[in-house]
């Protein structure tokens, strides 16, 4: 079982203290890792303050030693309930810059709060001197971690790597989702409409436009994930690209596919036009957001080329 905040002694709230101390610098070390050479700036200010994390751990173990002795009870966050625990934000796939900024402040916030609620745990003068030092000690990191952010905003540093982040996003989530959505929509298009209207039967345009969908959505993300390693372009993990660009695949041939479920061909068929023309308005405003790409030019490109395709299905499925 266990146990509360206040029921544990002195030396345990010591033991939990070095404990949570060696785990948070081992984050900072580690997040500093994974982002030193996209966002060196901001991996140095997380070194920074892995080496304060580490200070603190010498001092709580320093203290220890002069009142317990050598050994060190493990007692570990979750062995404490209520006690606060740590995302593995260190595990995510794409990490941003401002991501691991929020983090850290509430890292922070949380240890100030233990130390605070730690130091009623006891009424050895030594320990609580310890405590109430490293509680005002989180507070100037908390403090800091914000005073950190303004510097690197006013070098220039802080724009360098909000770009930097925001060129991974692009090449790594919008592109290959871009893709596939742009695929899944408009190369649906002609056979979806084509069985419409060949059939008048909205079940059958149904179940053409699902095995469209799918098989595209597969298709796409065998060849997304094949495509590039990653590792020279920078574009990530082909595994999540292939997924991103799967699945975006599946649910553009979907979105105008599921109208189709009415038994009405006429109000199937109407809704289904008002749903391509929403995707098609999609697409062209995530290019024009994260590609760069003029809206209208983007828009014209777009519309053109899934009203090209629109009627390309009418055509056969008239024929």
């Amino acid at each position: 079982m266990a146990k509360t905040l206040k029921d544990l002694t002195a030396r345990e709230v010591l033991a939990l203290a070095i404990q949570a101390e060696e785990e948070d610098g081992r984050i900072y070390a580690d997040l500093a890792e994974r982002i030193g050479t996209d966002y060196p700036d901001t991996a140095k200010s997380l070194k920074a303050m892995h080496d304060e994390e580490d200070g603190h751990r010498h001092r709580l173990i320093e203290l220890y030693r002069q009142k317990f002795g050598e050994h060190i009870p493990l007692i570990r966050r979750q062995d404490v309930q209520g006690f606060y625990t740590r995302k593995p934000l260190w595990l995510t796939a794409n990490l941003t810059v401002p991501m691991i900024r929020a983090e850290i402040e509430t890292m922070e916030d949380e240890a100030r709060k233990f130390y605070q609620l730690a130091i009623a745990q006891t009424t050895d003068a030594a320990v609580r001197q310890l405590l109430g030092d490293l509680a005002a000690e989180e507070s100037k990191h908390y403090d800091l971690a914000e005073e950190m952010d303004e510097q690197q905003r006013a070098s220039g540093a802080r724009d360098k790597e909000d770009d930097s982040s925001r060129r991974k996003f692009v090449l790594q989530i919008v592109q290959p989702g871009l893709a596939g959505l742009m695929d899944g929509s408009v190369s649906t298009l002609a056979p979806v409409f084509a069985a419409a209207f060949a059939t008048k039967d909205s079940w059958d345009a149904f179940l053409v436009g699902m095995a469209a969908s799918l098989g595209a959505g597969i298709s796409m993300g065998f060849a997304e994930a094949m495509s590039d390693d990653g590792v020279l372009s920078g574009r990530g993990k082909p595994l999540a690209r292939g997924i991103v660009c799967g699945a975006m695949t599946t649910a553009g041939g979907i979105g105008h596919t599921l109208p189709f479920l009415i038994k009405s061909f006429n109000i199937a068929m109407t809704i289904a036009v008002v749903i391509v023309a929403i995707e098609l308005a999609v697409i062209a405003w995530i290019r024009h957001r994260y590609m760069d790409t003029p809206l209208l030019s983007a828009a014209f490109q777009v519309i053109v080329g899934g009203v090209l395709v629109f009627i390309v299905g009418i055509l056969i499925g008239s024929a």
